[in-house]
């Protein structure tokens, strides 16, 4: 019997509240390629979502201009909650509230994929909806709940209309 090997893939949202080429948004911009590169060689990192440009600032999400959307894929919860909690993407985090706007609703989720496997954005929309409609499951769960790579069979999902984004 094999065992198929799993990554931890994320993808996280935010609403700007404005639009990305305006002075307010200059230093988060500035900071997109610095933060990047921390994350392209941090210890546990596999891959990003990016565009020709490099970041994924004008991937569209949820079809939705004012979102935009950061998913990557990494060795496991640590590698990930390491870099996201250090150096320039903590200085970045604290600083979101002067970017994107508070969403009521699950703006980032957790899943597992099979090793070698990069997520489209289709597949985190529907892991972001799952974990809207049904809270932390295997399929979906978050840093607070999480489940085990070997609970990470696929399940059927059935989303309700009505799960975009609100302020």
């Amino acid at each position: 019997m094999t065992s198929v090997a799993y990554e931890l893939a994320q993808v996280n949202i935010a609403r700007l509240k404005a639009p990305v080429d305006s002075p307010q948004l200059k230093d988060f911009v500035d900071s997109l390629d610095p933060v990047n590169g921390d994350a392209d060689s941090a210890d546990g990192f596999v891959w990003r979502l990016q565009s020709e440009a490099g970041d994924a600032t004008d991937i569209p999400v949820f079809g939705d201009d004012w979102l935009i959307i950061n998913m990557s894929v990494w060795r496991d919860a640590n590698a990930l909650t390491a870099y996201m909690y250090q150096g320039r993407h903590r200085e970045m985090l604290a600083r979101r509230r002067e970017w994107f706007e508070k969403l009521q609703e699950a703006t980032a989720v957790l899943w597992w994929v099979p090793a070698g496997h990069r997520p489209t954005v289709a597949e985190a929309e529907a892991r972001l909806l799952h974990l809207r409609t049904n809270g932390p499951t295997p399929y979906a769960f978050t840093f607070r709940t999480s489940f085990p790579a070997q609970s990470a069979e696929p399940v059927a999902l059935e989303v309700p209309d009505g799960l975009g984004c609100s302020v």
